[in-house]
């Protein structure tokens, strides 16, 4: 009966569904010398856990001091805000330029159709004056 259930237990550690306890159990079970051969791979697994929860590090960790590394985001985060601003500063003088072409390009499109009119109109003119001009020669010769 307690093979079946250590098999049970196995079988949800592996699915890592199993409790505090029944890992417990396990370790109890697994750390024995009378284990099942089938489960002998599982007793090197936990005997190792057992060993390294007694390894400990004796090493001195040096840590740096953590403010250079939020100096230099602080710096980071001021330079971006720079560049964002100066970018939306150039994009803006951009479209305003362009929005300048557009309107020149209007008023243009607008002052060459009323040029051409008026040049037509003096076209007109100038034909009746020329007309004008031929009456009066010849009023002027038939007077003489």
């Amino acid at each position: 009966m307690e093979l079946a259930n250590i098999e049970k237990l196995v079988e949800k550690y592996e699915n890592a569904e199993t409790t505090l306890q029944e890992e417990a159990t396990l370790k109890n079970y697994f750390t024995k010398e009378d284990v099942a051969p089938h489960l002998q791979e599982y007793m090197y697994l936990f005997s190792y856990f057992e060993l390294a929860k007694d390894e400990t590090y004796t090493k001195t960790v040096k840590l740096k001091p953590t403010k250079s590394k939020t100096r230099n985001l602080k710096w980071l985060s001021v330079a971006a805000a720079v560049a964002l601003l100066i970018s939306v500063f150039i994009g803006k003088h951009q479209y305003d330029e362009h929005q300048q072409r557009k309107k020149a390009a209007l008023i243009y499109a607008q002052v060459s159709k009323g040029l051409k009119l008026l040049s037509t109109n003096l076209k007109k003119g100038e034909q009746a004056v020329a007309t004008l001009y031929a009456y009066q020669s010849k009023a002027n010769k038939a007077l003489k």
